[in-house]
């Protein structure tokens, strides 16, 4: 898999692109490589970003053709597969604190693994990420800061299990 991503991960730098995640599983037709490509992470990234910050068909397709010719030629795995290149889509996970700064003003649900304000699922718009340091181990603590029309959550990085986005239409 190490070898798949390493391959995927230099063709896609090529068009100014990063791999968000390599799967190789087995399913009904066969084998399966998904290769999921994103635009490059900009700090600057918010609401105002236009759509050409998003993945394009072309972009799939471009990546698709130089991975797989690269993969025939140094790819070594011992099952016929099926390629295919996608963009994580537009309910996206966010698995990083870096990836909430990335989408600032944009709505997301978050799973949590204890309670916060008495929910274990919390949704709204990303309005902020706090960051906090700990004297005692020298830890920084991340706050996903999140808007709900109602209130405004503090969700501890720490704590949350599962976070996407939300398809705002």
């Amino acid at each position: 898999m190490a070898q798949a991503w390493s391959i995927a991960d230099r063709v896609a730098r090529d068009f100014g692109l990063e791999i968000f995640d390599v799967q190789l599983r087995r399913e009904s037709i066969g084998w399966v490589l998904r290769i999921f490509i994103d635009k490059a992470a900009q700090s600057n990234m918010t609401t105002e970003t236009n759509s050409s910050e998003a993945v394009t068909v072309e972009n799939c397709q471009r990546v698709s053709t130089d991975v797989s010719a690269v993969l025939d030629a140094e790819f070594s795995f011992e099952h016929a597969y099926t390629l295919e290149v996608s963009s994580p889509g537009l309910d996206r996970p966010l698995r990083h604190v870096g990836d909430c700064r990335r989408f600032l003003g944009r709505l997301a649900k978050f799973v949590v693994a204890e309670a916060v304000d008495g929910q274990m699922h919390l949704s709204g718009r990303i309005v902020g990420v706090e960051e906090t340091s700990t004297e005692s181990n020298n830890e920084t603590l991340h706050h996903i800061v999140v808007e709900n029309g109602r209130s405004v959550q503090r969700i501890p990085w720490s704590i949350v299990t599962r976070a996407n986005l939300e398809v705002e239409l």
